[in-house]
């Protein structure tokens, strides 16, 4: 029987106000009383065992686009050769990545948006975004404090009621923008070996190019890890990366970060507008998974963005780019370990990144985050570039040009080839990045 509950107009989304769309469900035992009243007497017995799991409301997508079939050249396809378990996997984890989350399923009372999917849309589901998050802090006396005691280092730009909205505070003296990054591929760099990024890490590179691992502590195994996620490479997993996701952007605790964030620090808002039970994602006994674990399976099945086929620019273009010494960073291929998953295991990744940190310098963002400080930044990789609306960790390059000549700190040497080049041949370095 599936049950529905009236929306609650009580969100700062105005779509959301006037929506008319129906509820879906993801887990939360916080309706199961509700669901015995519905069921009646027949639910008694059920009830003696266990009480029935109820999904928590949510909204479907407005818009529902069917998945690219495996293989097909387009962005935002499953990996190929998964089995028929993993395609069901994928396409459970998919309508979990678009689904709106409401207040009365747990958003907020915070939050920066109430889709995945709202970030991740350039190119098809899962791609990057125009959609910025500020980060704040106060560098002084040579450190760095991410102000936590008032709601730092990472804002939400919404509430589900205007007392609650956050605002950066005046003791913060540094703050950015941060825009989304692309998830194309993303089950593939988790599938490579901490060993072969510490290899990596290890390597001579010319130029005084340093790479370091992150090492942190990854919440969904309890174990130290390399960190390869997000721009400072503060995660190791997609699990972690997406519980941190749904409580930091969507407000929605589960059992990885079961602790609501308090606008702007303040406890007494967090008690006034926070309702819903903690952790309010749960796990399905019956699946073992919660909507974190979903999440976690599309990332992890995404296929990589196709890469365009080449021409006489781009490969001269190609040359130019290992010429100039780019790939000291931007390592063109990495080789994944073993995985559970078949289609992850023993492949070659084209992704033109170490996922190691390096220090660029003024292009650092001035936040630090797990072990990376300010100047450091997490190599980019350039897989799927062409399908990004905008470059660098804050948007603000719109083109590749841009974004080459903003590089500095390590990458100072391979930017003044860069510049060094004739117009034609900085046209085919650029042609060679916009076929991947």
């Amino acid at each position: 029987m599936t049950v529905r509950i009236p929306f609650h107009p009580n969100c700062s989304d105005q779509s959301m106000l006037n929506s008319t769309r129906p509820f879906i469900h993801r887990p939360h035992t916080l309706w199961a009383a509700m669901a015995l009243v519905l069921l009646g007497a027949g639910a008694v017995a059920i009830a003696a065992d266990r009480l029935p799991f109820v999904k928590r409301p949510k909204l479907p997508p407005a818009k529902v686009t069917p998945a690219p079939a495996p293989g097909t050249p387009q962005p935002g396809a499953p990996l190929a050769g998964l089995t028929a378990a993993q395609l069901a996997d994928f396409d459970e984890g998919r309508e979990e990545f678009q689904a709106v989350e409401v207040p009365e399923g747990g958003l907020g009372p915070i939050f920066n948006h109430n889709s995945c999917a709202a970030c991740h849309t350039a190119g098809g589901v899962g791609g990057a975004s125009t959609q910025t998050v500020t980060r704040f802090g106060r560098f002084a006396n040579g450190r760095f404090d991410a102000l936590a005691q008032l709601g730092g280092s990472l804002q939400q730009a919404k509430a589900i009621d205007p007392a609650a909205l956050e605002h950066v505070p005046r003791e913060a003296n540094v703050t950015t923008r941060r825009v989304t990054t692309p998830l194309f591929g993303a089950g593939l760099i988790e599938a490579i070996a901490d060993d072969t990024l510490e290899q990596n890490a290890r390597k001579p590179q010319p130029d005084g190019v340093h790479g370091r691992v992150s090492r942190v502590l990854d919440v969904a195994s309890g174990k130290q890890r390399v960190g390869r996620f997000g721009w400072k490479a503060q995660h190791a997993s997609l699990l972690a990366f997406a519980g941190d996701a749904y409580v930091n952007e969507m407000g929605v605790t589960s059992r990885l970060f079961p602790q609501e964030n308090a606008p702007n620090g303040r406890l007494d808002l967090l008690a006034r507008f926070d309702k819903v039970p903690d952790p309010e994602d749960e796990v399905d006994p019956d699946s073992g998974k919660g909507d974190i674990d979903h999440a976690a399976d599309f990332m992890r099945l995404l296929a990589p963005a196709p890469t365009k086929p080449p021409t006489a620019d781009s490969l001269a273009g190609q040359r130019l780019f290992e010429n100039a010494r780019c790939v000291a960073c931007h390592t063109p291929t990495l080789m994944t370990g073993n995985s559970l998953v078949a289609a992850l295991a023993h492949q070659t990744v084209p992704l033109y990144s170490d996922l190691l940190l390096h220090d660029m310098g003024a292009l650092g963002d001035g936040i630090d985050q797990e072990v990376a400080k300010g100047r450091d930044m997490r190599t980019a990789p350039l897989w799927g570039l062409r399908l990004r609306p905008a470059f660098l960790h804050d948007g603000r390059a719109k083109t590749v040009e841009a974004a080459i000549e903003a590089h500095d700190g390590e990458a100072t040497p391979a930017r003044q080839r860069f510049q060094a080049m004739k117009p034609t041949e900085r046209q085919q370095l650029v042609a060679f990045l916009r076929t991947l």
